[in-house]
């Protein structure tokens, strides 16, 4: 969970009037080195440049590679692999033991990876959330993964007049979604994917929904609820 959310968390907390102990555990994820991400850079990182101060940074950097994000102007891009493992989770299972939260793969995780020796060396990347909030559910044998977004269902023709929300879906449902082209790649498509790979290698449920709608979700099972 990164900063952002951590302090929605804590306002939601307040506002519920829930006294629960939390703690903040800074985790290491592990990636492959020779994971494909790291040969084409794709997840957006820092400021937005205009196209001359991009040029300028890239002879700074030659290093940097920039790329024209969504007519905003210019962003660095940087890989994004795909997690193997949260190297700290057995330390998440101990805190859920003792009935503590645990707030945890903050911004994804640092990326590390193991060298010759199978020590960890650090990797300059960025970890999808999504996808690092899935592995470490994955570590700590969690029965539910709960991926919390803006909006209370997912759905599809998003923004069109025929669009539709989805309750209860499977993984083949959703992936014949995915084929159509039903979920943006920078914002839905991330989340269905990390919810999948759960679903798959748990046989555990996923639910995508909004903060705000949590407590529906708890009383009621209001939102989406993805399952093999």
């Amino acid at each position: 969970m990164d900063i952002g959310c951590n302090k929605h968390l804590m306002k939601f907390w307040k506002k519920e009037n829930i006294h629960k102990k939390a703690a903040t555990i800074i985790t290491q994820t592990e990636v492959s080195a020779d994971d494909p991400a790291f040969k084409n850079p794709s997840k957006p990182i820092g400021p937005f440049y205009q196209k001359e101060e991009a040029e300028q940074e890239q002879k700074k950097h030659p290093d940097y590679i920039f790329v024209e994000d969504a007519g905003r102007g210019y962003r660095r891009v940087v890989p994004s692999p795909i997690p193997k493992e949260v190297v700290e989770y057995p330390a998440v299972s101990a805190m859920l033991k003792e009935d503590l939260i645990p707030i945890a793969a903050g911004g994804g995780g640092i990326p590390v990876s193991k060298d010759a020796e199978g020590n960890f060396i650090g990797q300059e990347a960025v970890i999808d959330k999504d996808y690092g909030a899935a592995k470490l559910a994955e570590n700590i044998k969690a029965d539910e993964l709960i991926i919390l977004t803006a909006v209370d269902y997912v759905f599809v023709n998003f923004n069109k007049p025929n669009q539709s929300k989805l309750t209860n879906v499977t993984v083949s449902e959703l992936k014949h979604y995915i084929a159509e082209d039903q979920f943006a790649k920078g914002s839905m498509l991330p989340k269905i994917n990390a919810a999948i790979e759960f679903v798959e290698k748990t046989d555990g449920k996923a639910i995508i929904t909004s903060l705000d709608n949590v407590k529906q979700l708890l009383e009621k099972g209001v939102g989406t609820i993805i399952s093999k």
